[in-house]
């Protein structure tokens, strides 16, 4: 059984403010214990795109940073480009949108590196051979830092659930060759019945795959996969084809996490930021209301186990009314899959199976 930090969000003077209870959690959880002095330390964390306003607040991670910083580590901030066209598809864009959402000093104290380069090429192959792949295709940076510390925005996602720990490392720190990998044959399909013809689809998409007459239509032969198309439409029209894609594109993100932590073991940490839980990820250019009111923050050293505990409070909290969780709002209901009848379960269920951690966990809240 693993152990899970947790603070809640109660902070009344200086001693207990937040900053102050980010400090306990990672002396509590030992995470100054997986790097030694002078070595570079990656914070992988998601910048937020141009557009969105609930990504994690930098102080949350300049705080952590300071932690490094005082226990000796060489710290950067780090994220990898994304596939889609975007604000942060190259490392040029990337780096502007992390100044312009306060990832930069005097707010954080350390650089920030774009982990696969200027194009999302700047990458390594590891070898895994797993159920899905073979090997992996992920940000150098990510292979190159001695050690990691996975500082994520817990959320909703309109592919696998909700994102953590998992998808934050795996998805996150994948190149671009990568992340194509991932998102493979997650094809989407139109409901002509709810569909408006109001071409936020075809907007959205990198490829120029969707026409929209009346109404939108998909060339799946070009379809990478990538998802922007359901995050943009405001019917719900578009989805995936086959449910079973939602499975394995969990299941593709733990088989890279299985590959980005091949022989870091005992060298990544994780802390997770419960709040502003929105129905989506990070990555679209808006923000929609929260689900679920603040929970508090997390540390732990097993990405499982913090990802599980993440998706334990979120169910067991109270929904907020008005807002897309349009069911499930009563205590102990699974929010995260009234938001999109996704197995979510799916990631964790593998990742405990690669040993990659354990399900099973201890909270031990902060005094």
């Amino acid at each position: 059984m693993s152990e899970v930090y947790f603070a809640n969000l109660h902070a009344d003077r200086p001693s207990r403010n937040i900053p102050s209870k980010i400090q306990q959690l990672f002396e509590r959880a030992r995470l100054g214990e997986t790097f030694q002095k002078d070595d570079l330390v990656a914070i992988k964390t998601h910048f937020g795109e141009p557009g969105n306003t609930t990504f994690l607040r930098p102080q949350y991670v300049g705080a952590v940073v300071d932690m490094v910083h005082q226990s000796g580590g060489k710290p950067f901030l780090t994220d990898a480009n994304t596939l889609y066209v975007g604000g942060r598809s190259n490392a040029v864009d990337h780096l502007n949108a992390a100044v312009r959402h306060g990832y930069n000093y005097p707010v954080i104290n350390a650089p920030a590196i774009i982990a696969d380069g200027l194009l999302g090429k700047d990458e390594v192959e590891v070898e895994v051979d797993l159920k899905h792949c073979h090997t992996v295709k992920f940000g150098a940076a990510a292979q190159h830092a001695h050690s990691i510390l996975v500082v994520s925005h817990f959320k909703g996602h309109v592919m696998t659930g909700f994102g953590g720990a998992l998808k934050n490392l795996g998805m996150g720190f994948g190149s671009r060759a990568g992340k194509l990998e991932m998102h493979r044959f997650a094809h989407p399909e139109v409901d002509l019945e709810r569909c408006g013809g109001c071409g936020l689809c075809a907007r959205s998409c990198p490829q120029d795959t969707i026409v929209v007459k009346s109404k939108a239509c998909i060339e799946l032969a070009r379809c990478i996969g990538c998802g922007e198309c359901w995050v943009a439409c405001p019917n719900d029209a578009i989805g995936p084809q086959d449910p079973q894609s939602l499975i394995n594109i969990q299941e593709k993100i733990v088989e890279y996490c299985y590959g980005i932590l091949k022989g870091k073991q005992g060298r990544v940490g994780y802390m997770t930021f419960v709040v502003d839980v929105t129905p989506h990820c990070d990555c679209p250019a808006w923000s929609d209301r929260p689900v679920v009111p603040d929970i508090g923050i997390l540390a732990s050293l097993d990405p499982v186990a913090i990802d599980q505990a993440a998706a334990d409070l979120v169910n067991q909290a109270r929904g907020i009314d008005g807002t897309r969780l349009a069911h499930n709002l009563q205590p102990g209901e699974d929010k995260l899959f009234a938001l999109g009848n996704i197995d979510w379960t799916a990631q964790l269920r593998y990742a405990e199976k690669l040993g990659l951690g354990s399900r099973k966990y201890k909270l031990i809240e902060l005094e």
